[in-house]
């Protein structure tokens, strides 16, 4: 994770987060664990739970507790567990949280509906994924938000690195350890065209995969129409599909009226944050039995003998039944890191009660410290240059308006 480890030996010295009490609710993972160690350095006490029950990596979270870091989660939580966790991680005798990185909204909606008065202390939250930026703009929206947010979900180094290169990798490691499929000439339907979409889309393509999309959105439509995919409703093609990966950050995407169509061996799974795209909890009934296959693998079985392979029970398909690249992850997590020393440190004033993107100068930043991997020079502009373009030779070098 080199850029998140260049970020700690620049700022451990300073200690900018000092004094800052972050509450986490985070995939834990190795990664993460990185991440978490960094803000330590930087001056920060911690307090972590996993924002998925399967996410987790066991060792990992050994090894954190025992360097002294409360940490309440495990691999395979129940959803009354999950719910402990995220207790557990913001109520503490002596420890007020004044910070959140939250992944999800979880621990954010806990501390907003039970713990108002701790929620009305915090300084700062950030959020990382589609479903808990919504709520924020939400509660933004219903002047409800008591607290500067910062959406790290829409910072293009998320955005195009995170969401886009890395799920284009994750999606295919998932299903291949999952089910082995061979994926030449198979029928695949990938709900959503956004940067995961996009990524899944690719990586299947590439693979001899035939893919077709949908969407709500006419322009991201558009988009995967010039790229080849076909542009589709899920009910014209949810008959003849071989997989079904969901990656729209939306409810109820893949409903039982679906499942009951698809054909028998389709594999479902889901690539967006929550687990509320396929709706599981109308196959636990009577009439259909589940056999766990192995870990986060399930077959789904109708009267008539129909079958449909439905992996993590619908929660999200690469962090549970895989990884994903330290490298992307190193993207993500210096912008998180950034992002809470900006909201810690900011003066009065400057962040009011609202939701806020990442200044265009930190994100170009996050992507400098990772640039020496590659051994990659950029190109500096001369002064004549500069005024041409109207703007610093250091940057930022994009309007917040720009589209990568």
């Amino acid at each position: 994770m080199p850029g998140l480890m260049a970020l700690r030996k620049r700022a451990s010295g300073d200690t900018p987060l000092k004094g800052a009490k972050i509450a986490g609710c985070t995939h834990l993972t190795a990664q993460a664990a990185v991440l978490i160690e960094t803000l330590a350095a930087c001056g920060a006490s911690v307090r972590w739970c996993a924002c998925n029950i399967y996410s987790t990596q066991n060792e990992v979270a050994a090894a954190l507790a025992e360097a002294g870091y409360p940490i309440f989660a495990w691999r395979g939580e129940t959803e009354d567990d999950f719910w402990w966790c995220i207790e557990k991680s913001i109520s503490s005798e002596g420890w007020q949280p004044n910070m959140i990185l939250d992944d999800g909204g979880d621990l954010t909606h806990v501390m907003y509906k039970k713990h108002p008065h701790m929620f009305g202390m915090i300084k700062g939250i950030v959020e990382e994924s589609v479903t808990g930026v919504h709520r924020l703009y939400q509660l933004s929206k219903s002047a409800k938000l008591t607290v500067p947010a910062m959406n790290v979900n829409d910072s293009v180094t998320k955005q195009k690195f995170d969401n886009l290169y890395s799920c284009r990798e994750s999606v295919l490691d998932a299903l291949k350890r999952t089910t082995d499929i061979m994926f030449g000439g198979k029928h695949v339907v990938v709900c959503g065209y956004g940067e995961v979409g996009k990524g899944c889309c690719s990586a299947l393509r590439g693979l001899g995969a035939i893919v077709c999309v949908t969407e709500i959105d006419p322009i991201c439509a558009l988009q995967a129409s010039m790229e080849g995919f076909k542009v589709v409703t899920l009910t014209e093609v949810i008959r003849q599909v071989d997989v079904v990966i969901t990656a729209s950050g939306n409810k109820n995407v893949v409903t039982r009226d679906h499942l009951d169509r698809m054909k028998t061996g389709c594999v479902v799974c889901n690539m967006g944050h929550s687990n509320t795209e396929i709706d599981v909890d109308s196959l636990r009934t009577p009439e259909l039995t589940w056999e766990k296959v192995r870990s986060q693998v399930d077959h789904v079985l109708w009267p008539d003998g129909k079958r449909i392979i439905l992996l993590a029970e619908g929660r999200l398909v690469n962090l549970s039944c895989s990884s994903v690249p330290s490298f992307v992850v190193s993207i993500t997590a210096a912008t998180q890191a950034l992002a809470l020393i900006e909201l810690f440190n900011a003066p009065a004033g400057r962040y009011k009660q609202d939701v806020y993107l990442l200044p265009k100068k930190m994100d170009e930043y996050v992507a400098s410290l990772h640039l020496p991997a590659f051994d990659a020079h950029l190109t500096e502009l001369s002064d004549e240059q500069a005024r041409y373009l109207g703007i610093g030779k250091a940057g930022p070098f994009k309007p917040n308006y720009y589209r990568y």
